[in-house]
């Protein structure tokens, strides 16, 4: 293959490539550009064509132009605005750049010249008709070069002509182009030619497919939205509506109203929608989605209301509503104030534990009052199922969400006070724990993403401020009270109910009853009567039906015989009330043998327990009878083998125990009794019963005692203290560790009592029995 070589100026191209026999224009800018072409036109108007390696290049060195090129005629020139140049060149000969020439103002090369006179072999000759067959079918495929043009190329006879215009017609990228121009020989340049043409068909069959399967998809979208949209014509023109598309159009419309809701609730409510609007409307599926939808529609998902941060307005709100119960007051007066302080914190959890009566639900909507929060109440006395607290599967039957989701639907905001009452009274069975399901409830690390099993996405609980009630603590479970700031609530004085029932229960039950204040007149300790004869609580809740009882008395004399007023009395209150009904204990007006006064709690309150204790001769039989558990029997047990050690002390024979038998027993035998709290006011009984010596009857105690004498702190000392008081007590035996708990009784009543703290059994004996001598 002969070459020559010539020394012409060179025209670098960006993004474009020209092959020899293309006819093609050019826009050229460059400076060095323009003064190839100038150049060229005073010459032979030969010029150099190559394209740059890499399009962005504005001013490329000779290794950043590929060295194969075409060399062409310029066979026209027009000066454009702006400084450009339009150009028409034709190809004419592949050429490669052999060297650069170093001080040309332009790019000047000497290029080596192909000569691609080539014989026809029955190799070519497939390989022409093979590219002519493939560029057929792309061309039909493609539809972008019309036929006629097809019919130009065809024709060509030179199979390396045909190959270099079927390339310059095809869209390829500049590095296919380049290897084509690069391949000198006809047979390479055919050969890549129908690799190319090859993998183009590939691309363009894909295409096709993909076209077709768009088109399809689209004319069906078409067909169903023209179909939808002449239903709805026809409906509007019937006066109907197509029951699914409004249905699923108005609850799009309330989603829409919630522009706040969290993203994964709104998603989860249009995916259902979805379904909904899918779901034939007969269909048993459809009712259950309506329903879920409903409910994920109406819960409080962002929906707040503003608490009141005054702290003088909601003191005075508190104090309005209740007399007393100072820690809890003082509690959510703290919780305003931080609230005051920051936006952030999350509500507490107070767990409010006392006997029935004593104000723990009233209190919880005083809270709800103070803060201008919505209130909520749940009951869970006799709740023994999972799904009670957590919502069934959506699956089963009848599913609704638990009581807390319920409770948040109800109440229409996400930051209520929510009352959990009687969590003391939860018991579990086959059907899971509840009190299990409350610790998300209740944990402040868990409740911000609570989650029910029907509603499915997590529902914040962190705004709630929780109040939980319950009468004792030891039924509430552990994991659970350990979640929990526990206020307990031991109940009120005598005096405390007498103002209670002067402030709110008097006006309340007059009031209800249709009475003004002038019709029924209470006199002075008409009110303490009640309360001591007629009621035995730690609460109110007796004395209010009391009054309410004096009420409807006195409201039937006003109506039967024309009174205009009725005065009760202490005197004439039995006329009202019948007989009193009870009896508190009250201590004994003398010294006795064998006779002590403990003190004792119950779920209403505290109370005088006495203990009686008769010496008999026998055989050392130890009798306790008053229905006592086993944990009082144990107790005296143990105070009985400590008299046993201190025989001496006493002053007692050493083998009492042989010929004596000793009874210990409780009045009030038809109620049960339990626990550790008799356990020196039995072991002083049985040692004034052997020593013949007489107890104080103005002492009352408890404490417990172990076989060495150690008197143990016990519970309920505020109960019992009041209980003392209101017996007429005047001193009283306690453990020295319950010392702390004096702080809890109300000033009038320490001041009326002297309290004895003791650590051993010798110092209640030597307090409690009157030695003879």
């Amino acid at each position: 293959m002969a070459a020559k070589t010539r020394l012409i100026p060179l025209l670098p191209l960006r993004g474009i490539l020209v092959f020899p026999y293309m006819i093609i224009h050019l826009d050229v800018g460059r400076e060095k550009s323009i003064s190839a072409l100038e150049e060229s036109m005073v010459q032979d108007r030969l010029i150099m064509l190559a394209s740059q390696k890499d399009a962005q290049n504005d001013k490329p060195d000779p290794e950043d132009i590929f060295n194969v090129g075409t060399i062409a005629e310029v066979k026209q020139l027009l000066k454009l605005p702006g400084g450009t140049i339009r150009v028409l060149v034709e190809g004419l000969h592949r050429a490669t750049i052999v060297s650069y020439e170093v001080d040309s103002p332009y790019f000047r090369v000497e290029v080596e010249e192909f000569d691609e006179a080539e014989p026809k072999t029955p190799e070519i000759e497939a390989l022409t008709r093979t590219v002519i067959h493939q560029f057929e079918q792309w061309v039909k495929l493609s539809k972008k070069i019309p036929p006629e043009t097809l019919v130009s190329v065809v024709v060509v006879e030179e199979p390396g002509r045909l190959a270099d215009l079927i390339a310059s017609h095809l869209s390829l990228k500049i590095e296919d182009k380049q290897a084509l121009l690069e391949a000198v020989t006809v047979k390479d340049r055919l050969d890549k030619l129908c690799e190319i043409l090859g993998r183009e068909m590939e691309i363009l069959e894909l295409e096709k497919k993909i076209n077709v399967r768009v088109r399809k998809q689209m004319e069906k979208t078409q067909k169903e939205y023209y179909l939808r949209e002449q239903l709805k014509a026809i409906q509007k023109e019937l006066g109907e509506k197509d029951e699914r598309t409004a249905e699923a159009d108005d609850y799009r419309g309330r989603l829409k109203e919630q522009q706040d809701l969290p993203k994964e609730v709104a998603e989860k409510i249009e995916k259902e929608i979805e379904r909904l609007e899918k779901m034939p409307p007969m269909v048993a599926e459809s009712a259950v989605i309506r329903t879920y939808l409903d409910w994920l529609l109406s819960l409080p998902w962002t929906k707040e209301t503003t608490d009141i941060l005054d702290i003088a307005l909601a003191e005075q709100y508190l104090d309005e509503d209740h007399y007393g119960l100072e820690k809890v007051k003082e509690r959510i007066l703290e919780y305003l104030s931080v609230r005051k302080m920051t936006e952030k914190m999350k509500g507490p959890i107070l767990c409010l534990v006392g006997p029935p009566g004593v104000g723990k639900t009233s209190l919880a909507r005083s809270i709800a009052r103070a803060m201008d929060r919505k209130f909520v109440r749940v009951s869970l006395g006799g709740v023994r199922d999972e799904a009670e607290i957590r919502g069934h599967r959506r699956t089963y039957v009848g599913a609704l969400p638990g009581r807390v989701i319920q409770g948040m639907r109800t109440v229409g905001f996400k930051n209520p006070v929510f009352l959990l009452d009687e969590i003391d009274k939860m018991s579990s069975d086959f059907r899971g724990d509840p009190s299990a399901a409350l610790l998300e409830v209740l944990d402040p690390e868990q409740n911000n993403s609570f989650s029910d099993h029907y509603v499915e996405v997590p529902f914040d609980l962190s705004r709630v401020l929780w109040v939980v009630t319950a009468n004792v603590m030891h039924n509430i479970p552990r994991p659970l009270l350990d979640r929990m700031e526990v206020i307990t609530i031991a109940g009120y004085t005598e005096e405390e109910k007498v103002e209670i029932a002067k402030r709110y229960l008097v006006p309340k039950q007059t009031k209800d009853h249709g009475l003004s204040d002038k019709q029924i007149v209470f006199s002075e300790g008409t009110i303490q009567k009640v309360i001591r004869d007629y009621t035995r609580e730690a609460g109110v809740r007796n004395l209010e039906r009391n009054i309410a009882n004096l009420c409807r008395k006195v409201a039937r004399q006003i109506v039967q015989e024309k009174r205009s007023n009725v005065k009760i009395t202490a005197q004439n209150l039995h006329t009202f009330l019948g007989a009193p009904r009870f009896r508190h204990a009250q201590a004994e007006q003398a010294h006795q043998v064998g006779v002590a006064t403990g003190l004792a709690w119950t779920e209403v309150g505290g109370d005088v327990l006495g203990v009686e204790v008769s010496v008999m001769k026998g055989k050392g039989k130890l009798t306790l009878t008053g229905q006592l558990g086993d944990v009082m029997q144990e107790s005296a047990q143990a105070g009985f083998t400590y008299i046993r050690t201190r025989t001496k002390e006493l002053g007692i024979e050493e083998d009492f125990y042989e010929k004596t038998d000793i009874h210990i027993h409780l009045p009030e035998g038809a109620i049960p009794k339990d626990g550790p709290s008799a356990g020196i006011t039995m072991a002083t009984a049985v040692a004034s019963a052997l020593t013949g010596k007489e107890m104080r009857s103005d002492i009352a105690m408890t404490g417990e005692i172990t076989l060495r004498g150690r008197v143990l702190p016990v519970g309920g000392i505020k109960e019992k203290v009041l209980a003392a008081h209101r017996a007429g007590i005047r001193k009283v035996i306690l453990p020295k560790e319950n010392r702390r708990d004096i702080d809890e009784i109300p000033n009038n009543v320490k001041r009326a009592l002297e309290f004895i703290f003791v650590e051993h059994m010798d110092e209640v004996l030597k307090t409690a029995l009157v030695d003879k001598g």
